[in-house]
């Protein structure tokens, strides 16, 4: 064969997957809403299960739904004959996969649910199958052509099954207000994490802040930014932030021998600021924008307020730090 034909096959087997998914859409109906609504109202776990291809879909469904903040996790049925069957509690939410719905390995399981009234959301292609026929909310999946050249290779039944499953997770998402802010939360490291950095996880605060108030000298400003190494010096007033004062206006200062000036008549005043919540690689492309190294942070309740409370500054050299690009 030659090596040109390896692109057409592989365009080949995509166009059949991606004509063949459109019909996940007959899967929007009635009960799906009712399984949203089920998984919704849950008390407790949200407990995924299947075996070997639908298994696999059943473990990444089920991380998907733990990254997000549902109390997930994926029971093998095979191992749930020897105890991890345990795991499973009246409270909880049964999700099965099962392209076919007549797995052998399965019988037990649902037996086991049926028994103590445990919800379960069966998902297969076959209605008369046996998943389907016990369980309390049946989603029947449309039967699709395989992509692979035997038309017998799980290849286009388990894409089907995978994008059923992410339709359901970012529907309960969004009934759930999912946001960016939260997703941060469950992703701490990584990346994710990085790109999700909120200002408040980053700013430099306390005692650490070059704070002086609008009343104190030149040479106790130069002392404190010194002190500080930032390179500006935070003027507050009754608390609140007054105005701003940078290395260079104190430089230009000392050169014109006007050290004695008051602070006030140095700084800038209205100096600009960002909310607690805004996000570190924003502020950082605030920063480009502006072609200054500093921005000061207040609580997003204060973002509005004519008078604002310093609660942070970011630094330039924090954010290359935390990985921020």
């Amino acid at each position: 064969m030659r090596k040109n034909n390896y692109i057409a096959l592989a365009k080949k087997a995509s166009s059949i997957q991606i004509n063949e998914l459109k019909k996940i859409k007959k899967v929007f109906n009635h009960s799906f809403v009712k399984a949203v609504d089920l998984i919704l109202n849950c008390k407790g776990k949200i407990i995924f299960a299947g075996v070997g291809k639908s298994g696999l879909i059943a473990k990444k469904i089920s991380a998907t739904f733990s990254s997000v903040g549902i109390p997930s996790f994926f029971c093998d049925p095979a191992q749930a004959l020897h105890g991890d069957m345990g795991q499973i509690e009246k409270r909880d939410v049964l999700i099965i996969f099962s392209y076919s719905g007549n797995t052998s390995e399965l019988n037990n399981m649902l037996k086991y649910a049926n028994r103590y009234r445990i919800k379960i959301i069966g998902v297969a292609s076959k209605p008369d199958s046996l998943l389907l026929k016990a369980s309390d909310i049946k989603i029947i999946l449309p039967k699709v052509k395989e992509s692979d050249l035997t038309g017998m290779v799980p290849t286009t039944s388990t894409s089907i099954t995978l994008l059923f499953g992410d339709c359901l997770a970012t529907t309960v998402m969004h009934k759930k207000n999912f946001s960016k802010e939260k997703f941060k939360v469950f992703h701490p490291g990584g990346n994710i994490g990085n790109s999700l950095l909120l200002a408040n996880d980053i700013m430099i605060s306390g005692k650490k802040m070059p704070v002086i108030n609008y009343k104190k000298s030149f040479n106790e400003a130069l002392k404190v930014m010194n002190k500080k190494q930032l390179g500006i010096v935070i003027i507050t007033k009754n608390s609140f932030i007054n105005g701003i004062v940078t290395d260079g206006d104190l430089r230009r200062e000392i050169k014109g021998y006007k050290n004695n000036k008051s602070l006030i008549k140095i700084m800038t005043k209205k100096p600009l600021v960002v909310s607690e919540f805004m996000t570190a690689s924003k502020a950082l492309a605030i920063m480009n924008e502006k072609k200054i190294t500093s921005l000061l942070v207040v609580s997003d309740k204060d973002i509005k307020k004519q008078n604002k409370r310093l609660k942070g500054i970011i630094h330039i050299h924090n954010l290359l730090k935390s990985g921020i690009k």
